[in-house]
């Protein structure tokens, strides 16, 4: 079967539909010309798009997008923004290219804080910082091995018993945890509308236009869509794992989908004990749940994988609510306002993708988990690169994503895997 070029959801992304309606831009009808073309308007080719406009205003930029702005993968995520390297990004032992990632996040993640305040927007963004907690001897290994992380690259943490857990996320599930202050967190959809309304009038987006392939044509890519076509000379690649359909290595990216749901405002008593404050939680353990609070006093959960394709959203939320209950069982039954799959692009060393694949045609993708900084950073830097400027030694500094074996083998091995870490760690999901 081929690769797709976009991702299909079965429901709407509830983050988006809390938002107030907008009306999208028009989609491509007809042939076009273009200095340059950027697929995917999400944080990445948002940060693509301003950095060439940046460089090179009298460009011609097109940025096309194949869902609704806010409707796609980069309004589907959990709105943890991470100050700080995710701690798969470095070995303990390499400080110096901690230090250096680290450095780069804060900076990223201080011009996306200026970007939105300059631009007014109602994105909910609150410096909270985020928690991990584990319940398991297994999520303990994990969170113990996060804490020595910590440890070398000298980040600031406060260690958590249960008590001060409790007292916290309310919640007696978790038996030991920490806080990390370097973690903001941010309404997604929210955040990617307000970026994407804010870009200069030199960037030309069209929404609801799926590219279907892109061709070679003399000096020229040739960008093809259901109602259109644009010529340039240069193709940035912004759409993470579904960049595999036009022209990215298929051998070291896979599409997973994952799962998040919110519930109603919480009742003022449990309100009170519960969400006081927005908090988020990661999970000590890769397989473990995601959750935070929001500003009008909900909770969101999001846990579960599938590969490559979205899985039966009724038998997920059944899952989730169980998953929900175990750690807040005075909130049963609990109802979801809102469910939804969302994508994510992973490599198996969690390295990116990242780079020239031919003669003007670029490609950033295999976020891992950490698109809204990292991805708008490593988009600004494929952008200076495909214009020939000077950039940093991305390839040194996050390392080169791995080869992964052919299907039906690679498949295979992630439902192996992924069934023998859940049965390991069954009370962490």
């Amino acid at each position: 079967m081929p690769l797709a070029t976009h991702p299909t959801h079965q429901r709407r992304c509830g983050w988006n539909a809390w938002l107030p309606s907008r009306t999208p831009r028009p989609s491509l009808v007809g042939p076009e010309r273009a200095d340059v073309v950027i697929v995917g308007a999400g944080y990445t080719g948002v940060a693509a798009a301003l950095a060439w406009h940046r460089q090179r205003p009298g460009d011609r930029i097109l940025l096309l997008e194949a869902d609704q702005v806010g409707e796609g993968s980069p309004g589907r995520n959990s709105g943890f923004m991470l100050e700080v390297a995710l701690a798969n990004d470095a070995h303990p032992d390499e400080l110096a290219r901690m230090s250096q990632l680290n450095a780069l996040s804060r900076q990223t993640m201080a011009t996306l804080r200026q970007r939105v305040e300059e631009l007014g927007g109602d994105c909910q963004l609150q410096h909270s910082g985020t928690y991990r907690a584990a319940r398991s001897d297994v999520g303990r290994r994990s969170l113990a091995q996060y804490r020595g992380f910590l440890d070398a690259a000298k980040l600031r943490y406060k260690g958590l018993n249960q008590g001060e857990l409790v007292e916290r996320l309310g919640t007696e599930y978790y038996l030991e945890g920490l806080y990390s202050p370097d973690c903001y967190l941010v309404q997604p959809a929210a955040l990617i509308r307000t970026l994407v309304e804010g870009l200069p009038a030199g960037v030309e987006l069209y929404e609801q236009t799926a590219v279907r392939d892109i061709i070679a044509d003399g000096s020229d890519w040739r960008v093809s869509t259901a109602q259109g076509e644009v010529r340039a000379p240069c193709v940035l690649l912004a759409n993470n794992a579904f960049s595999r359909a036009l022209g990215a290595d298929t051998s070291r990216l896979v599409a997973i989908y994952t799962y998040a749901a919110l519930t109603e405002p919480l009742p003022e008593q449990h309100r009170l004990r519960i969400a006081r404050e927005p908090w988020g939680l990661l999970p000590a353990h890769r397989l473990g749940c995601t959750l935070r609070t929001t500003e009008d006093g909900r909770l969101m959960i999001r846990s579960r994988y599938s590969y490559e394709r979205e899985a039966d959203n009724d038998r997920i939320e059944a899952e989730l609510k169980a998953s929900l209950e175990a750690r807040y069982p005075e909130l049963a039954p609990i109802r979801f306002e809102s469910l939804w799959g969302g994508t994510t692009g992973l490599t198996y060393n969690g390295a990116p993708l990242w780079g020239e694949i031919a003669p003007g045609l670029h490609v950033s993708a295999g976020c891992n988990g950490g698109g809204i900084v990292k991805g708008t950073y490593l988009g600004d830097a494929l952008a200076r690169r495909a214009m020939g400027l000077e950039v940093e030694d991305v390839q040194a500094l996050f390392g080169t994503a791995s080869w992964m074996p052919p299907e039906p083998l690679r498949r295979l091995g992630f439902h192996i895997k992924s069934r023998m870490e859940r049965r390991k760690a069954i009370s962490e999901t």
